[in-house]
Parts: structure tokens; C-alpha cells; sequence
């Protein structure tokens, strides 16, 4: 039987949609791809999070809670409401959804939104980095949580927002890993003047050899350095690194999910089947 994505009807159409960068929708990739893999990764876990009496859902980059895919009419469901709505699968819910986005009126938007479902939702309106403190704050001790982190551009992917999530014991991480930005800039941020990926990656220009802008594989060490930080947590990165492409073939980002046990990234790999990072371990 063929995997159905949920597409209920806005529960608050006056509310603010996400129309993407240009105002002309975002692609349909984000419905096909990433909200398909995060839905169909949250109803494989149900077995899991049954186990635990808290289970929280983490959003930093919520959004307004709904999206308009370029080329159509009606609106669906942004990533909090896709992973609240497959959670209620055999009545396993998140116990807590928390959202934030750096636009507080998108920050309420998406947890008024989860509300209007029936979720239990918080809005956490500020930068990552500054409310995750407040958002460590609010997760009983011993729950599972899934973090997912889906900032606009590498700029914004903090290391230490993941650093402090990293502090609770059950965690897992889906990670919108900007490719794009990274592929078009990295040379330009080699620049020690410069600092737009500084904090995604800290220390990043001593392990990227100058030699590699030569190669042209300048990105591949920045990435595999990346992802030696959140080995360095105690994380397992799943090898199932599927690789979303715009309508012109580009790359666009890696959806990179870790996490300190075998069965949640065995059944990432399971579930997010699709073109795979271009890169070797």
C-alpha cells in the first residue's frame, strides 16, 4: 500500500502561509521529500516512543506551520503538523511539540496551528541559538525527543544549538544540511574576515586543506568535518543521506539524520529512500 502524507485542511487560514524565497511557493520537494521522510521516519518509531511516557518534538525553524507548494492553489501542512499528525498513529503522540522561528508572528503561527490539532505546542519566538535554553528548559528529564532542524541556509545551523540538544539523553537528530550555500560560498568564507559559516562549523578553515578549492572538493571536507563534530557528541551518522535537487538538477541540501542508537538510523535508512549524498565516507 502506497505511503499517504497527511494534507488536512488549514484549521487557521488567516494565518501567515510560507510562500518560499521568491513569493512563488517552495518546491515540491519539501512535500515529496522532506516532509515524506520525516512522517514516514515518525510512524516507524511508534514502537519506540511507546516506551516512553514523554516523547517531545523539537522544531527551531518551524515556520509558519503551513506551506504553499509553487503551482498550486491549496495549502499544506508545514513540518510540525506533518510529524504531530503521524505521531497520533496507535494514539503514541508527541507528549510536547516545540516550536520556534526567528519571526515571532511564524513562531506563533506554527504552534497555534499544532493547537487547532489538538497538539500540546509551545512557541519559542527568537533565534536558535537564543531560545534553545528555554526550550532545554521545558523537556522532562528521560524523554525522547526528535530535533528537527531545518534552517533557510547554512548560516543559521548553529553548532551549538546542536551541542546543547546533544545534552539530553534520548535524542535524535533530521538535519536540512545546506548544500547549495555551502557549494556557492565556501570559498569566499575561507576568508578569515569573513563569518558566515563560522559558527555551523567552528574551527572548519584549519581542517580544510587550501588544496581542496584546487580540487574542487572544498565542500566535501567541510562537510566530512561537520559531521566529525557530531561524531565528536557521541552521535552515529546514518550513511542514508538523501541528497534533494531543485527543478533545474541543483543541489539544494542533504537531509542528515544521527543519533547514539543503531535502531533509529536503521529505520532513517528504511524510510528516506531517495538519491543519495554524493560523497564517500
Amino acid at each position: 500500500m502506497s505511503f499517504r502524507l497527511a494534507h488536512d485542511a488549514d484549521p487557521l487560514p488567516h494565518l501567515p502561509v510560507e510562500h518560499g524565497r521568491n513569493g512563488e511557493g517552495v518546491g515540491c520537494w519539501v512535500p515529496e521529500m522532506k516532509h515524506t521522510f520525516l512522517a514516514k521516519y515518525v510512524e516507524g518509531t511508534r514502537r519506540a516512543r511507546e516506551k516512553f511516557k514523554q516523547r517531545v518534538y523539537v522544531d527551531l525553524f518551524c515556520g509558519p506551520g503551513r506551506i504553499q507548494v509553487k503551482g498550486e492553489t491549496m495549502t499544506r501542512p508545514g513540518g510540525a503538523q506533518v510529524a504531530w499528525q503521524h505521531s497520533l498513529r496507535d494514539d503514541i503522540a508527541f507528549t510536547s511539540c516545540l516550536v520556534g522561528d526567528l519571526d515571532a508572528a511564524r513562531a506563533s503561527a506554527c504552534a497555534e496551528r499544532l493547537r487547532a490539532m489538538g497538539a500540546p505546542a509551545t512557541a519559542f519566538p527568537g533565534a536558535a541559538e537564543s531560545t534553545v535554553d528555554q526550550v532545554l528548559g521545558t523537556i522532562p528529564k528521560g524523554a525522547l525527543c526528535l530535533a528537527y532542524l531545518d534552517p533557510y541556509n547554512l548560516q543559521y545551523l548553529s553548532f551549538k544549538v546542536i551541542e546543547k540538544l546533544a545534552r539530553l539523553k534520548f535524542v535524535d537528530f533530521a538535519v536540512h544540511f545546506s548544500t547549495m550555500d555551502l557549494r556557492r560560498n565556501v570559498l569566499m568564507e575561507y576568508n578569515p574576515e569573513r563569518a558566515r559559516f563560522d559558527d555551523a562549523a567552528p574551527g572548519w578553515r584549519q581542517h580544510v586543506d587550501p588544496l581542496a578549492f584546487v580540487r574542487g572538493d572544498a565542500d566535501e571536507a567541510f562537510f566530512d568535518y561537520w559531521c566529525e563534530l557530531v561524531r565528536g557528541l557521541g552521535f552515529s551518522i546514518s550513511r542514508r543521506m538523501p541528497l534533494v535537487r531543485d527543478e533545474g538538477n541543483r543541489p539544494l541540501y542533504h537531509l542528515v539524520f544521527f543519533s547514539r542508537h543503531e535502531l533509529p538510523n536503521r529505520i532513517w535508512s528504511d524510510v528516506a529512500q531517495g538519491p543519495n549524498r554524493e560523497f564517500d565516507f
